[in-house]
């Protein structure tokens, strides 16, 4: 992606190279990452127009900040929460419409990516993602990473992440019954999930 050189009103997208951690310092809207080569980039979290300002402190480096457009509503972020509507599984991953950034829905069409290593903190390489997730699931997961074409690395790693949300083959909206089943209260069916802890 070509780095942004002119500030002057500038109008970035998600994931655009604002410029090198060394020289700028990362303000709202943005996010430091590492590149392939170990360098720390200043990437745009959102679509807004990018603006540089001054340091208030002893730091010498420029504030880089993206003032979103308000017309694109909420926009994940890397560390932020959100739901998501799960449309295919395979076995190395299972992909995702984002439907709310926090408590706020979303008007653009987000992807999000949950890899198999990010669906849970332990014994990664026994992870089977079909009995972790379904198509038409509704998942609670934290965006990782700008992956890549416009879609998010997710991950369901911490217990209170997974599925909040399923219908049994009956149509049925199933109950957790443990970190990994849930239950039809119809058929009394068992189907596994990568399950949300339930907040009390």
């Amino acid at each position: 992606m070509k780095a942004v050189d002119d500030e002057t009103c500038k109008v970035v997208t998600p994931g655009d190279v604002i410029g090198k951690a060394s020289e700028l310092s990362s303000g709202k809207g943005t996010y430091v990452s590492t590149d392939a080569g170990g360098v720390k980039l200043v990437y745009a979290a959102l679509t807004g127009s990018l603006s540089l300002r001054s340091p208030s402190d002893s730091d010498k480096r420029l504030i880089a900040e993206v003032t979103g457009h308000k017309a694109h509503g909420a926009v994940p972020e890397p560390d932020c929460i959100v739901l998501c509507r799960v449309k295919k599984v395979t076995p190395k991953m299972a992909s995702a419409d984002i439907l709310c950034v926090g408590e706020k829905a979303i008007k653009e069409k987000f992807t999000g990516i949950i890899r198999q290593q990010n669906v849970r903190e332990t014994e990664i390489d026994k992870v089977d993602m079909y009995a972790s997730f379904r198509a038409g699931d509704i998942v609670k997961a934290m965006v990782r990473s700008l992956g890549d074409a416009r879609a998010y690395y997710l991950s369901t790693t911490k217990n209170e992440l997974g599925v909040v949300s399923a219908e049994s083959s009956a149509g049925e909206k199933m109950v957790p019954i443990s970190w990994t089943e849930m239950q039809c209260p119809v058929t009394g069916q068992i189907e596994q999930r990568k399950v949300a802890k339930v907040e009390n």
